[in-house]
């Protein structure tokens, strides 16, 4: 059966099963087999700076777009820009480019701090976008990124599900705690976003708790001293939460904030990722605590090993089946020593102190400015890496441990909750 004579079905479904190079190969066969490729070509897209998106937007046919559903786009200048646009320049093609995409279901949208408020004006008939990244690249002090914008954008998605935030900035607005701080910035300028439909004028961070459908949150980077975290209706059933620690703020400051929002959204919740120190007590008792769906805790390599014990031990009244831990190589045995530590008490406290744990894996994360370890350095790690399996055996509990880099199982640092992530193809320019 020659290739034109098929049905189109099943042409669609041979070219789905195309690597990334077979695909661009095949596509130039002939102007018929191209048309074929278009929807696996565009299916995935990756622009890395707005002047690849302006020629993206110059050189793709418009009918191509509504074929992508992944979108990673980056709107930092190329070195070499010939013009710096407006706030408005830069929205403009964003907008354009969104506005054709109804099959978008997956966007990561990485900026230079500040952007127009036009930019919201395409998100409402997103109506398949379920997993939405927005952070910013720029230096917060200098360019930073509204939370009005931010949350603006993320309620008016009808379908939201999965939310990722990074390098958001209060708003003066909404910040009224943090009026003659200079330590943190604040945006100005920022009360002209208008009114969203249900939250008004309330955009600032917390009212990311009212979109109803949301059910992966994580922010990182960021500040969340709102004291509206713990008076907004929770009108969402998070099951993944995901909370970073915020670099210009200390370490109980950033403990307090995420102790915070863990109690409001807690029943809910069934895999947490932490990056500080948990110390309320309230979290401890099975009766008492928010966290009762608990399963699956995650350890951010950011987390201060010496908090380790104590704060899993306060998190001891959810039922959870699996901890694991990221951290960089240079901290492998103390990290592993803690977890025996965690391990020692938890035989002390009796067979009900978490009854339900079943594994403990520990995973390092690439640091590119770590030094080569010695000879003495890596059997160190081996053997504390070894002596933490060893303690889990002897405890039924399974256990991971990598304890040296390679490129075959190094991990970036990055969210212990993201989804799996599948070889796909891609376009990117």
């Amino acid at each position: 059966m020659f290739w034109h004579t098929l049905p189109t079905e099943m042409k669609l479904l041979i070219v789905s099963s195309l690597g990334k190079d077979e695909l661009e190969s095949f596509s130039r066969v002939d102007q018929r087999t191209y048309q074929v490729c278009v929807p696996a070509k565009f299916r995935v897209v990756k622009l890395s700076s707005l002047q690849a998106l302006e020629r993206f937007l110059d050189s793709v046919p418009r009918d191509y777009l509504t074929h992508i559903e992944e979108l990673d786009l980056t709107t930092k200048d190329e070195p070499n820009a010939p013009y710096t646009p407006t706030s408005r320049g830069r929205a403009d093609p964003i907008i354009s480019l969104l506005a054709a995409t109804p099959r978008l279901t997956k966007l990561s949208l990485k900026t230079d701090g500040w952007m127009d408020k036009s930019i919201v004006t395409p998100f409402p008939y997103l109506r398949n976008l379920r997993d939405l990244n927005i952070s910013n690249c720029g230096d917060e002090s200098l360019s930073p990124l509204s939370e009005r914008l931010v949350v603006s954008i993320a309620a008016s998605l009808q379908n939201l599900e999965v939310l990722s935030l990074d390098n958001i900035s209060r708003s003066q607005y909404h910040a009224i705690d943090l009026e003659g701080n200079p330590d943190i910035p604040v945006v100005v300028g920022d009360v002209d976003i208008p009114d969203h439909p249900v939250l008004g004028s309330e955009l600032a961070l917390p009212s990311l708790l009212r979109i109803p459908t949301l059910r992966k949150l994580t922010l990182r980077d960021t500040h969340l001293g709102d004291e509206r975290w713990t008076t907004t209706p929770v009108a969402c059933r998070l099951e993944v939460l995901d909370l970073g620690s915020y670099v210009r703020a200390d370490e109980d400051f950033n403990s307090l904030c995420t102790e915070r929002i863990m109690a409001a959204v807690g029943p809910s919740v069934a895999e947490f990722s932490l990056a500080t120190a948990v110390s309320d007590n309230l979290f401890a008792k099975p009766t008492d605590t928010p966290l009762r769906r608990l399963r699956k805790l995650h350890i951010s390599p950011f987390f201060p090993v010496d908090s380790v014990v104590d704060t899993v031990s306060n998190l001891a009244g959810s039922p959870i089946e699996m901890l694991s831990m990221q951290c960089f190589e240079e901290d492998v045995v103390d990290v592993c020593s803690a977890l025996e530590g965690f391990l020692s008490v938890r035989v002390e406290r009796g067979p009900q102190f978490f009854d339900k744990l079943q594994r403990i894996d520990v995973t390092v994360a690439a640091n590119q400015d770590a030094l080569e370890p010695t000879i003495e350095e890596s059997e160190e790690r081996a053997a504390a890496a070894e002596r933490l399996q060893s303690f889990c055996r002897d405890l039924r509990l399974s256990s991971f441990v990598v304890d040296t880099p390679t490129p075959d199982c190094v991990k970036p640092v990055t969210s212990f909750t993201d989804g799996k992530r599948f070889k796909t193809r891609s376009m990117t320019i």
